[in-house]
């Protein structure tokens, strides 16, 4: 009896671990082909080019983190005031954001963060206010 007790137990821990990571929003940073794919509850919802970090300013750090702050428009405090529309910050002073430098994107030319087109940035943005940091995953990886 007690073994079918914790097979129950642990079940229902696995399902509901399983649900928040279904539900979760995934931003997917993928350097190497300078793209981002957003997923909502393990759903594809958008694909979108992106601008990383260049090898000479270091590149963009890869792993996994969560969004620790956000501001609809920031200035860089270290690239002379530099807008950041529509920042989302997930590592240090790291963050997604949008970019006036829109012809840009696809090639890695930033100082480490993820640049988007603004529309794109003020989508991302929403999602993550709407769901919560606690439930946003951004994973840069490649």
């Amino acid at each position: 009896m007690m073994r079918i007790r914790l097979a129950v137990v642990a079940g229902t821990f696995l399902l509901s671990v399983a649900g928040a990571q279904a539900s979760a929003l995934v931003a997917r940073v993928d350097v190497a082909e300078q793209k981002m794919v957003v997923s909502q509850y393990g759903k594809v919802i958008h694909e979108w080019t992106v601008s990383t970090g260049a090898d000479e300013f270091g590149g963009t750090p890869r792993g996994e983190y969560r969004p620790y702050r956000m501001h609809k428009m920031w200035r860089s405090r270290t690239h002379n005031g530099e807008e950041m529309p529509y920042s989302v910050f997930y590592d240090r002073g790291w963050a997604v954001h949008g970019t006036n430098e829109v012809d840009r994107l696809g090639s890695p030319v930033s100082h480490g963060c993820v640049r988007l087109d603004p529309q794109h940035a003020e989508i991302f943005y929403s999602l993550v206010n709407k769901v919560g940091a606690g439930n946003t995953r951004i994973i840069i990886e490649n």
